[in-house]
C-alpha cells in the first residue's frame, strides 16, 4: 500500500510542481556554470546503487573536494543554492527516483558508499527497505549543515555522532512501517519546512 500512494503521490507532484522544477532549473542555469540538474551514487535498498537527483546547489565539480557540507560556511555553495536548499526545494527532483521505484517519499536518507561501508552489521537493517526523501532523521536534523559548520572536524562529528543517531531514528519507522507513519512524517516534515 506504501508503494501504491509512493507512485500516487510523487506523479501528482511531479505534475504539479513542474511549473516550479523550470523556474528553478532557469534560475540554476543564470546564476552560476554549469547544469541545473546534479546526479550522485548512493546506496540503496540491499545495497544496489543508483543515480539519486537534485537540483545543483554548489558549484560544478565541488563535490570532489567534500562530501560534506557545512552550512554558510561552505563557500562551494552557490548564492541561489543556497536558498533553494534552505528551503529543501532541492531535494524535489527525487520524486522521480521514487515514481521509478528507487526510493520512496518515507525512508532512511540514502548514503554514499563511503559511510555505507563504515555500518555495523546491526546498521545495515536500513537498506532492507527503499531509502527515503524524508525521514525522521531527516526532520530532527534538518539543520545538520549548520551543526557540521560548527564542529572542529565535521566529517568525525557526522560519522561518530550524527550518523548513529540517523540510523537510530531510520530504525524507529523501520519496526513501525504503517501508513500512519508514513503520512505522519511527511505532515512533520511540511510543518518543519514551513517553520523553518
Amino acid at each position: 500500500m506504501i508503494r501504491f500512494f509512493d507512485i500516487l503521490l510523487s506523479g501528482l507532484g511531479l505534475i504539479l510542481f513542474s511549473p516550479l522544477f523550470l523556474i528553478l532549473y532557469i534560475i540554476i542555469r543564470f546564476s552560476s556554470r554549469g547544469p541545473g540538474f546534479y546526479s550522485q551514487k548512493r546506496i540503496g535498498k540491499n545495497g544496489k546503487p543508483f543515480r539519486l537527483y537534485k537540483f545543483r546547489t554548489m558549484r560544478t565539480g565541488s563535490d570532489h573536494s567534500r562530501l560534506i557540507t557545512v552550512g554558510g560556511k561552505d563557500s562551494r555553495i552557490t548564492k541561489a543554492g543556497y536558498y533553494i536548499r534552505k528551503y529543501k526545494l532541492d531535494e524535489l527532483p527525487q520524486l522521480w527516483n521514487v515514481f521509478i521505484g528507487e526510493m520512496s517519499l518515507v525512508g532512511p536518507r540514502p548514503e554514499v558508499e563511503k559511510y555505507v561501508r563504515l555500518y555495523t552489521p546491526s546498521q545495515r537493517v536500513v537498506l532492507t527497505v527503499r531509502p527515503g526523501i524524508t525521514d525522521y532523521a531527516s526532520i530532527e536534523f534538518s539543520d545538520e549543515n549548520v551543526i557540521l559548520g560548527q564542529a572542529k572536524n565535521p566529517e568525525k562529528m557526522y560519522i561518530e555522532q550524527i550518523m548513529p543517531r540517523k540510523i537510530e531514528l531510520n530504525l524507529k519507522y523501520i519496526n513501525n512501517m504503517t501508513l500512519k507513519e508514513y503520512f505522519k512524517i511527511i505532515l512533520l516534515t511540511f510543518t518543519k519546512i514551513i517553520d523553518h
